[in-house]
């Protein structure tokens, strides 16, 4: 369709030429004194035509010809950006395959070749419009091969003048920068110099440091630093973001935050560590366990029993209400339970309430079973001078025990409840099956 139109509009064109022109008798006169020339119009129109088309083509041509130096050297540059980027893939693929020296070669040959451009030109800087990032690319590219190689004083070179490289062009990437700002700090990481590491990571614009790469750097920079606030709310943001699986983010912020309370010195700095958490933390069972743990074997535990208690109880009830018991914690946090219970039932006198002993006494009806509960009975019928059924509860569970401690403390409290009836035979046994665990 589009070429018969075409047709159409070409004979149209040469009927209006014929007609115009086959039927045209006007003349053109010329005077020049003492001459007078008669041209035909139809000559002068073509005549007109034919020296605009031949002034426009030696005028175009004259363009071109000049032009052929700027050309030439574009062409260069050109080619010179080709080699270059052939030498970065050749960096990256021997990098990926681990021969690091090859792939520093091949960044420097890029480096190298960048060099030999022609800069002194106005016009150069306008040849290849990523000239500053291909530098800076050949740059962090020789920084990670010597890095893989250990030498950290090229390392740092070709880092340094990376940075310099882009902080003097405005077009290097923007990506570029974060991305050789979070190599150095990963860098930094693997030097072990945390401190490094967050110098570098603390650079960063606020949307890249809430990156996710940024946020693990970060994470690892501060558990090396030994911060445990740092890394709490590190990894809080990292579990936002979807980095971890919903199994592994659970257990890893629990690990942060018993590592926070054991970074307590003293009972003051234990409890403004345990309001700082947040309200989720203080309820979870391990964490509430292990702070009234590590409150009653502080100096001075009579004055925080209180406070022990008010830790204690929510886990404690959270525990004898559930169907595994005791079993659903771990030993650890188990054995601490144990001893914060024991503890805290000895330091209780006949005026104080007696919630936990029926507390304990109520659990250990629920397990009958549960040799661990038969202890803490035994302890706060003691501490409450019920001595039969303590002496019981004692007897039975003492042989059983596993813990050593706990059993120890089992047959002492039997020889002080002999001794006490003034049986001095039975009493000698528990001492002697005391001093044999």
């Amino acid at each position: 369709m589009r070429a018969a139109l075409w047709f159409l509009a070409l004979f149209g064109i040469a009927v209006a030429v014929a007609v115009f022109a086959g039927n045209n008798d006007a003349t053109v006169t010329l005077y020049w004194e003492p001459y007078r020339v008669d041209l035909s119009l139809n000559l002068v129109i073509l005549t007109l035509v034919f020296g605009f088309a031949l002034i426009y083509t030696a005028m175009r041509t004259a363009a071109l010809l000049f032009a052929l130096p700027e050309q030439a050297r574009r062409w260069r540059a050109l080619q010179k950006e080709r080699a270059i980027n052939a030498e970065l893939f050749n960096a990256q693929s021997h990098f990926l395959a681990g021969r690091y020296i090859r792939s520093r070669k091949s960044a420097l040959s890029a480096l190298s070749l960048d060099r030999s451009r022609d800069h002194s030109h106005p016009k150069a800087a306008d040849v290849v419009g990523n000239e500053p990032q291909l530098r800076a690319l050949a740059h962090v590219m020789a920084a990670q091969s010597a890095h893989a190689l250990q030498d950290s004083a090229a390392r740092d070179d070709h880092l340094k003048k990376a940075l310099e490289n882009q902080n003097q062009h405005q077009r290097a990437s923007l990506d570029t920068r974060e991305g050789t700002q979070l190599l150095a700090a990963s860098w930094a990481l693997d030097d072990r110099d945390p401190s490094s590491a967050l110098k570098w990571l603390a650079q960063l614009p606020s949307g890249a440091a809430r990156r996710t790469l940024a946020l693990r750097l970060k994470l690892k920079a501060a558990q090396l630093d030994n911060s445990s606030v740092e890394a709490l709310e590190t990894t809080r943001l990292l579990a936002k973001h979807h980095a971890f699986s919903k199994d592994v983010a659970p257990s890893l912020i629990k690990s942060l935050v018993l590592k926070r309370l054991d970074d307590a010195r003293d009972a003051a700095q234990l409890q403004t560590t345990w309001r700082e958490l947040d309200a989720s933390d203080r309820l979870q069972t391990d964490v509430a366990i292990h702070a009234a743990y590590k409150l009653s074997t502080m100096h001075g535990q009579a004055n925080h029993l209180q406070q022990v208690t008010e830790w204690l109880l929510p886990a404690w009830q959270a525990l004898t209400s559930s169907e595994g018991g005791l079993n659903s914690v771990d030993s650890t946090r188990c054995a601490e339970l144990i001893h914060t219970l024991d503890a805290l039932v000895a330091a209780q006198t006949e005026s104080q309430d007696l919630a936990w002993l029926a507390s304990i006494e109520k659990a250990q009806l629920a397990n009958p079973r549960d040799v661990r509960l038969q202890y803490l009975a035994g302890v706060a019928c003691k501490s409450h001078q019920l001595w039969g059924k303590a002496q019981q509860q004692l007897a039975q569970a003492a042989p059983q025990l596993k813990d050593i401690n706990l059993k120890r403390r089992a047959w002492c409290a039997l020889a002080e409840l002999a001794e006490q009836r003034g049986d001095a035979a039975a009493a000698g046994v528990a001492w002697k099956n005391a001093a044999q665990v």
